[in-house]
């Protein structure tokens, strides 16, 4: 069985095959056009469009990004922790600030299952001060594993600097 591929093009595009296949455009077009239309109502009912150009237009408008002023605020929390003169508030805000600076680049796509791996995905181009946030890491590590551990207001703070440090690099602070 030899096949002329020369004579299928005209043979397409021949007036009788195209009123016969008329109808299947048509039916064509009609689906599109009813998965174009679910499309669009399943946007506008769920509400997706508004929140979408709100957030766009809040960026535009503050220079930042959306959702930066909670951590702004989350952030005034942590360091307001420093205040209360109790060590373990000393702790939470040490522990509280690794957490934002992990949920941070979690949000920015670095890959790891913990904020040690996110960090070796880091260059000192990035993060500047990436040696001292290894070290403010691993204080959070000891104090989550030893309970007793003691951590004075002066080591809090310097961690807290550190954080703060990391995050203003990487432009979640300002």
């Amino acid at each position: 069985m030899n096949i002329d591929f020369n004579a299928i093009i005209p043979f397409l595009t021949s007036a009788e095959v195209q009123e016969n296949l008329f109808a299947v455009r048509i039916g064509f077009f009609v689906v599109a056009g009813l998965l174009v239309a679910t499309i669009i109502f399943i946007l506008l009912k769920s509400h997706y469009l508004e929140w979408l150009l709100m957030q766009n237009v809040g960026e535009f408008l503050t220079f930042r990004a959306f959702g930066a002023r909670r951590l702004v605020r989350r952030w005034r929390k942590i360091v307001k922790r420093l205040e209360s003169g109790l060590e373990s508030e000393y702790k939470t805000a040490v522990i509280e600030a690794d957490d934002m600076l992990d949920y941070c680049l979690k949000r920015m796509g670095y890959e790891g299952q913990a904020l040690e791996e996110r960090l070796e995905k880091l260059t000192s181009a990035i993060l500047p001060n990436i040696k001292d946030v290894h070290g403010a890491h691993q204080l959070r590590n000891s104090l989550v594993q030893d309970p007793t551990h003691h951590l004075s207001i002066e080591d809090a703070k310097n961690a807290l600097d550190i954080y703060e440090k990391a995050l203003i690099d990487l432009q979640i602070l300002t």
